[in-house]
């Protein structure tokens, strides 16, 4: 980390559950309640067919070994991800759920090895094993000292920040919040007497007003704010007007340093405004969606690993990297060239004129240009 500065490492959603959950050491039972595939090994099997053999009863580690020496290079102070998962023995399955994502509780190593710090759960999947899935997500989590922000026993817990000590006294606040155009039922919402998400209706004009009394309540002078949303529909080409008020009144009303959105399941252009960067949708980092067909238009196998580096006095952004990797075999690996091209031309996507632009550092890593974060160059170029 520079001298000054907060290093911050997000991804795409972090997907362990269900085919990746059975090739770990402990998985859960393959049974699944899906349209399509009732067993959980079968997706092993659609990857296979596709990529080749993967091995059986691996360690959480086997998912990220090819890239950890990235997060050992760069040293992140804080790690953040969007868990996609319910952490779980529950067999009880939310009713008429097309998907079912969980992970055993003994397989936590997947996360708790790759030391990711903060797992934002407001999401479409963290409720796939219902409520007790839930309970014992949080349970499992927190047992492992890995804070959570976005869901909770209650609507006060699930709106509540995950709040990380920072040098001189300062803090990293992150708050995460999904809406229900990325697929999560409303009846998925915290109460005040019932566990579940801290979950947007709309994006109107008085749902803006309570997220910021939300964030002000709990926000202190020299705070680090996060804003974590699952929004929009999977498999899209463009980003919606609503979002980009959305992330723009964060920043201007509230003082949000990133918006870190996600849902999408490939990378969207990234914007960067007033010096805060915008993340309209991360991606996937991790998933068992290899042999399922009908999207390869959009390289869902496609990630980035996200490096931000925001000044610390005034909480703006200083640098940004993305490293490219593929999914393949249930494990990362470096981006090819040729990968390395598409997605540069995804990230510089002229269709989408308030996006920042990246250029190629070196065989694996984007580097957000400098011109965006020079004062008055920063947005709508």
């Amino acid at each position: 980390m520079s001298t000054g500065n907060i290093n911050l490492f997000v991804c795409g959603d972090v997907m362990t559950g269900r085919g990746i959950d059975q090739i770990l050491h402990h998985p859960c039972k393959p049974v699944i309640h899906e349209a399509y595939i009732k067993d959980a090994r079968d997706y092993v099997v659609l990857a296979e067919q596709v990529n080749g053999s993967i091995p059986r009863a691996v360690t959480g580690s086997y998912i990220w070994e090819n890239i950890a020496s990235e997060w050992n290079k760069r040293q992140p102070l804080i790690k953040i991800i969007n868990l996609e998962t319910a952490i779980t023995c529950s067999d009880h399955h939310w009713p008429n759920k097309a998907v079912n994502y969980r992970m055993h509780p003994r397989n936590l190593d997947a996360l708790s090895c790759a030391q990711f710090d903060i797992c934002t759960l407001a999401n479409n999947h963290i409720l796939d094993w219902d409520r007790a899935g839930l309970r014992e997500t949080l349970r499992t989590l927190d047992g492992a000292g890995i804070k959570v922000a976005g869901a909770g026993m209650n609507k006060q817990q699930a709106m509540r920040p995950a709040v990380y000590p920072l040098s001189g006294g300062r803090r990293l606040l992150v708050f995460a919040m999904a809406a229900t155009s990325s697929g999560v039922p409303s009846a998925w919402e915290a109460t005040a007497e019932q566990p579940g998400l801290y979950l947007l209706q709309s994006f109107d004009g008085q749902t803006l007003v309570q997220i910021k009394q939300n964030i002000e309540s709990y926000q202190q002078s020299g705070d680090l704010v996060i804003v974590s949303i699952h929004w929009g529909a999977n498999w899209v080409s463009e980003i919606p007007e609503s979002h980009r008020a959305f992330a723009h009144y964060l920043i201007d009303e509230v003082g949000v340093s990133l918006i870190y959105g996600h849902s999408s399941h490939h990378p969207l252009p990234i914007e960067i405004y007033r010096h805060k960067a915008i993340l309209y949708g991360c991606g996937d980092f991790i998933n068992d969606y290899e042999g399922i067909s009908g999207m390869e238009a959009f390289r869902g196998d496609l990630c980035f690993m996200y490096f931000l580096e925001f000044d610390c006095q005034f909480l703006e952004l200083r640098k940004m990297q993305l490293v490219a990797l593929q999914i393949r075999r249930f494990q990362l690996h470096y981006a090819a060239s040729e990968d390395m091209q598409w997605l540069l031309d995804r990230l510089n996507n002229k269709a989408f004129k308030h996006q920042a632009h990246f250029y190629l550092e070196n065989s694996h890593t984007f580097r957000l240009e400098e011109r965006f974060i020079q004062e008055g160059q920063y947005h709508d170029i």
